[in-house]
């Protein structure tokens, strides 16, 4: 009888490493926002109906959601392990959208907003220990798990917001690697196997799909892309055959076809 596929091991992040990250990716937001125009908060994007205004308002609700919950009282037992974040996210859309919405009807410039929560999360955020619960809207986690969820929101959102200004938004290379490996995780973990290597160099290599488990030499199935094609394909920003056409993504072996298991987060 065939062996069951392995579940990956929960990856461990540097925590000192990812507030760092969070801070840094917030600061690169708020330097490209800072100067929109009227006319440039009211751009489209990419995420229905939202608005340029309600994409940085969502970006800065990433943030002060970490502070709101340090301020209530943490819950009993952790509910929801970092790995298992991805896949808990498309329920709490709908919540999301209206709190985007309430932010931007306020009409606050970005750079009040960005500065408040900033000034915030140093305040209550920082002395706050790595391994505090907090009451998450996907459920319980660790501080220092939930800090890595914003790494992902942060740098995704900030793609998001270059593609609707049509501008450069840099990322934090921790921010990028944390995103890179959480949701690279969320394939292995989603699809636990060993036949397909998927590498996102230079941040993450895992083995998925279930079928023969690659032992040594060179894998019979590998995935080979940039982290930044892998965010966009495991959100579904980027559809799999496009970034096939596009050469943007790599794929070889009769395993190697990821498409039916993508996106991995909605």
């Amino acid at each position: 009888m065939a062996a069951a596929p392995r579940t990956p091991r929960a990856r461990r992040y540097d925590s000192a490493k990812t507030r760092a990250a969070v801070l840094a990716q917030f600061q690169h937001v708020r330097e490209v926002t800072a100067g929109l125009t009227a006319e440039q908060l009211r751009l489209p994007t990419r995420l229905g109906d939202w608005t340029v205004r309600e994409l940085v308002s969502h970006i800065a609700i990433i943030l002060d959601h970490v502070s709101d919950t340090l301020e209530k009282p943490a819950p009993p037992k952790l509910e929801v392990p970092v790995q298992e974040w991805p896949f808990a996210t498309r329920a709490i859309a709908g919540r999301v959208d209206e709190l985007a919405h309430e932010l931007a009807d306020r009409g606050a410039e970005p750079t009040e907003i960005f500065d408040r929560i900033a000034e915030r999360f140093d305040r209550i955020v920082g002395p706050a220990p790595d391994d505090r619960l907090l009451a998450s809207r996907v459920g319980a986690m660790r501080l220092d798990d939930f800090l890595v969820t914003r790494c992902v929101e942060l740098v995704v959102h900030s793609d998001d917001l270059a593609a609707a200004l049509g501008v450069h938004v840099p990322f934090d290379r921790q921010a990028l690697a944390n995103c890179t490996r959480m949701l690279a995780d969320a394939l292995a973990l989603k699809a636990p196997g060993g036949s397909v290597e998927v590498r996102v160099p230079p941040f993450a290599v895992v083995q998925c799909v279930e079928g023969p488990r690659h032992t040594r030499g060179t894998p019979p199935n590998v995935v080979e892309t940039d982290p930044v094609t892998w965010l966009r394909l495991a959100t579904g920003r980027t559809e799999w055959a496009a970034a096939l056409d596009e050469a943007a993504v790599s794929a070889s072996g009769e395993r190697a076809d990821l498409a039916a298991l993508l996106p991995v987060m909605g």
